[in-house]
C-alpha cells in the first residue's frame, strides 16, 4: 500500500526531530507505529527499524561531525560491544522470538524502564562523569554488548537504551549524543546484514520492506539533523520527560494486548528453519 511510504516518512521525521538531541534514532518509537499503523509483518519490521536507523542517523551524524563530537573513546567502547551484540539479538530474534504475544513482551520489557528513567528525571541525581579506568571501560564494553543484544532483537540500534544508562553513570547528553548515534548506525548495518543472511534459510518475512524503509529512513535523515542542531537550544529535561511519557504508555499498551492475547505461541517451524 502506498500511502504507508509518506505517511512513514513524515513519521519518521518527527519523530527523528524529538528524538535525536538525546541521542536516541527514534526507532524504539517508530516499531509500534510500524506496527500498529503501517501494519509491517513480524519479524520484518525489525529489519525495516534498522534500514531507518542507517538511513536516519547519518543527518545528525553529520551535524555532530561538524561540531567536532563525534570522535572519543567512549565512542569507541560502544562500537567495540554493540557490533557483536547486534548479531547475537538477530539470530535470538530468529529463532526464539517469532511470536507476536511474545515480541509484544519483550517489546514493553525494553520500552517500560526507558520510559519510567526518562519520565521521572532522575537524571539530575546522576554522579560525576567517571574517570576512565580499565574497569570502567570494560564495564561500559559489556554494557554494550547486552545491549546490541536488545537492539538486534527489538530493531533499535541500541541508543534508546544506552543514551539513559550513560547518562546514570555520569555522561553528559554533549557527549552521549555523537557517541549512541555512531553506534546506532554500525550496528544497524550489521544487524540489517545478518537478517539477510537468515533470509537465505528460513521462511516467512524476515526481510525487510526496503521501499517502506528507504522512506522512513529519508525522513528520519532529515529530522535528525534538524535535531542535532537545535540540542544545544531545547530544554533536554523537558524533552526526555516527553519521550519518557511516550514511551511508558507505549510499554502499557503493549502490556496490555500480551495479556488480551493468550493465544498459544505457534511453535518454531524447524522443517523450514534448516
Amino acid at each position: 500500500m502506498h500511502w504507508q511510504w509518506p505517511v512513514g516518512a513524515c513519521l519518521a521525521f518527527l519523530l527523528a526531530v524529538v528524538t535525536t538531541p538525546a541521542g536516541v534514532s527514534g526507532a524504539v518509537l517508530l516499531l509500534p507505529i510500524q506496527l500498529s499503523v503501517l501494519h509491517v509483518p513480524s519479524p520484518a519490521v525489525t529489519p525495516t527499524n534498522l534500514i531507518f536507523n542507517v538511513a536516519a542517523t547519518p543527518g545528525g551524524l553529520i551535524r555532530f561531525a561538524r561540531e567536532g563530537r563525534l570522535s572519543g573513546r567512549l565512542t569507541r567502547l560502544l562500537l567495540a560491544g554493540t557490533l557483536p551484540g547486534v548479531i547475537i539479538g538477530a539470530f535470538l530474534r530468529v529463532q526464539l522470538l517469532q511470536g507476536s504475544r511474545t515480541f509484544t513482551l519483550v517489546a514493553a520489557l525494553v520500552l517500560l524502564p526507558i520510559g519510567l528513567w526518562l519520565l521521572l528525571g532522575a537524571q539530575s541525581l546522576a554522579p560525576r562523569r567517571p574517570e576512565p579506568t580499565r574497569r570502567h571501560d570494560r564495564a561500559i564494553w559489556i554494557l554494550a554488548v547486552i545491549v546490541g543484544a536488545v537492539g538486534g532483537i527489538y530493531g533499535i540500534g541500541g541508543g534508546s537504551l544506552l543514551a539513559p544508562i550513560l547518562m546514570i553513570m555520569g555522561y553528559s547528553v554533549f557527549e552521549v549524543a555523537p557517541a549512541t548515534l555512531a553506534a546506532t548506525f554500525l550496528t544497524s548495518l550489521v544487524g540489517i546484514a545478518t537478517y539477510q543472511v537468515l533470509q537465505l534459510t528460513h521462511s516467512g518475512a524476515i526481510a525487510p520492506e526496503w521501499i517502506l524503509g528507504a522512506f522512513l529512513g529519508a525522513g528520519g535523515f532529515l529530522g535528525s539533523y534538524c535535531g542535532a542542531r537545535l540540542q544545544r537550544r531545547l530544554p533536554e529535561a523537558s524533552l526526555r520527560r516527553l519521550l519518557g511519557l511516550i514511551a511508558s504508555l507505549v510499554a502499557v499498551r503493549y502490556l496490555q494486548t500480551a495479556s488480551v492475547d493468550r493465544s498459544p505461541t505457534p511453535p518454531p517451524r524447524h522443517a523450514h528453519l534448516g
